[in-house]
């Protein structure tokens, strides 16, 4: 069983999905976790209902707010030991339908967003000799899907700069890596299914089954799987796994 010891975990986007799953999990190996995000209302009850120890409001597009944040958050609640960059975005649309601001927009908070929480607590981490930095991907990060293309590319970046990370801080104690998701039962694939079924007329039943057609598991992965993996790679059995991508597809990879 996984051990965090009191360790500090942020979470960025833990109010919901998978961010919300890898806070309960952490919390539940011994973490001190926080979680934080731009919606307050579901920051707040992933507090109340256990699964994080405190929130905060920030937007991670925000460079110098958000280093600020981190900041009183190590103050507050000790030195940030483990960064989820979990936050992100994902919008739909064909690639000549898709303008070069939609590819930038989704940069800034796939990516961008990751380079901000990472800079924010690098510096500490190696000081101290310890980090753990795990970027929540997609399989989209892998392979190509279509009508996703600005989201393809700004996850596949996430991928690359996990990468070049982990060679950077190979000998310094801190562990870079990147997990991989595949369609996951989240607020945001039922969103996402309900799009479908407005547009289209299939059933909910018709959509999935169209989501999963190319998934050998045949089912949604569940956010508590995903949360598992980065538990793992947050802990101290995991220090020589740097510069991965754990993919949870359900074999579609």
């Amino acid at each position: 069983m996984v051990s965090l010891d009191g360790r500090h975990a942020v979470v960025t986007g833990g109010g919901r999905g998978i961010g919300r799953a890898i806070a309960a999990a952490l919390t539940g190996s011994g973490a001190v976790v926080t979680v934080v995000g731009r919606g307050e209302l579901a920051l707040i009850d992933t507090v109340k209902s256990g699964q994080a120890m405190g929130y905060a409001i920030a937007d991670v597009t925000h460079e110098a707010a958000l280093a600020h944040t981190f900041k009183r958050l190590a103050a507050d609640r000790g030195p940030i030991a483990i960064l989820v960059a979990n936050a992100g975005g994902a919008e739909s649309a064909p690639f000549l339908k898709t303008s070069a601001d939609q590819f930038r927009r989704l940069f800034e908070l796939n990516v961008i967003g990751v380079v901000h929480a990472a800079r924010s607590v690098l510096g500490d981490m190696i000081a101290r000799k310890f980090g753990r930095i795990v970027a929540i991907a997609s399989t989209a990060g892998l392979k190509g899907y279509a009508y996703v293309s600005a989201y393809c590319a700004a996850k596949h970046a996430v991928i690359g700069l996990t990468r070049a990370l982990a060679i950077e801080t190979a000998r310094t104690g801190v562990t870079v890596n990147a997990v991989c998701p595949g369609y996951t039962d989240t607020d945001l694939t039922r969103e996402s299914l309900q799009r479908i079924t407005e547009k289209t007329g299939r059933s909910r039943d018709e959509a999935l089954a169209a989501m999963l057609k190319d998934v050998p598991l045949g089912r949604l992965v569940r956010p508590d799987e995903v949360a598992a993996a980065v538990s793992y790679l947050c802990s101290a059995e995991a220090a020589a796994v740097s510069g991965t991508t754990l993919t949870i597809a359900g074999a579609e990879l």
